[in-house]
C-alpha cells in the first residue's frame, strides 16, 4: 500500500537526517535556497524530514491510521498513484503560503509531514464525520475534532513563538478537502448528509 511506503521512506529520511546536519540543510524549506538557487526540490524534500523521534512519531501514526482508512477509497477512482500524488502535492500545497510569507527571509526554515498528514486527515473526515478519533486516550468525533484543530491551528498562528508551522496544517486540512470533493463530489452532499444523522463508530 502507498500509505505503508510513504511512511517507511519517511522514517528512514528522517533517521538519515537526524545523524547528518548537511542532508538535514540540503532537504529542508529554506526559502532563500528556493529562490535565489532555485532547490524547487525543497518544496518537497521538507516533508520527509522532522526535527525529532517525537516529531516524526506523531506524524507517521497519523499518517498510518487515516491513511489506511481512506488509501482505498482514492485507488477506486485515481489508483495508487494518484494517491501518491495527492499526498505529495500536499507536501507542496501546505507550504506555499508560508514560502511566499518568508521568501526573502533568510532565517526561517521549516520541515516536516504535517501539512501532507492534515490533508489526510481531513479527507477522511470529510468520509466519517462522527468516528471517534482518539486524542490522548480520549475518543472525540471527528467532526468535533476537525472544529477545535482549524481553531487552535488558527490561534496558534496568529499568536506564533512555538516554533510550530500552524500554517502549514490549515492549508493542509484545506487542500485535502478540496482535493476530495473535486476527486469524488458526491462527498459534500453525503457528508452534509451523515453531519445530520450521528452515528458514532
Amino acid at each position: 500500500m502507498v500509505t505503508f511506503v510513504l511512511i517507511a521512506v519517511t522514517v528512514f529520511v528522517s533517521w538519515r537526517a537526524f545523524n547528518d546536519r548537511r542532508l538535514l540543510d540540503r532537504l529542508i524549506l529554506w526559502p532563500p535556497a528556493i529562490d535565489r538557487h532555485r532547490q524547487y526540490d525543497r518544496l518537497v524534500t521538507h516533508g520527509f524530514i522532522h526535527a525529532d523521534a517525537q516529531h516524526l512519531l506523531f506524524n507517521m501514526i497519523t499518517l498510518f491510521f487515516f491513511g489506511r482508512s481512506i488509501e482505498p477509497v482514492f485507488v477506486d477512482r485515481i489508483g495508487h498513484l494518484g494517491f501518491a500524488a495527492f499526498y505529495l502535492s500536499a507536501i507542496v500545497m501546505a507550504i506555499m503560503p508560508t514560502y511566499f510569507r518568508h521568501q526573502k527571509d533568510a532565517g526561517y526554515r521549516s520541515l516536516g509531514a504535517s501539512g501532507a498528514v492534515s490533508a489526510v486527515l481531513f479527507s477522511f473526515i470529510l468520509f466519517a464525520p462522527w468516528n471517534l478519533i482518539f486524542v490522548f486516550f480520549l475518543p472525540v468525533p471527528a467532526i468535533v475534532y476537525a472544529a477545535l484543530y482549524i481553531g487552535y491551528s488558527i490561534w496558534m498562528d496568529r499568536r506564533g513563538g512555538d516554533n510550530v508551522n500552524h500554517s502549514a496544517h490549515l492549508w493542509g486540512a484545506a487542500y485535502g478537502v478540496l482535493f476530495t470533493v473535486l476527486m469524488e463530489p458526491r462527498v459534500a452532499s453525503t457528508f452534509a448528509s451523515r453531519l445530520l444523522s450521528p452515528s458514532f463508530g
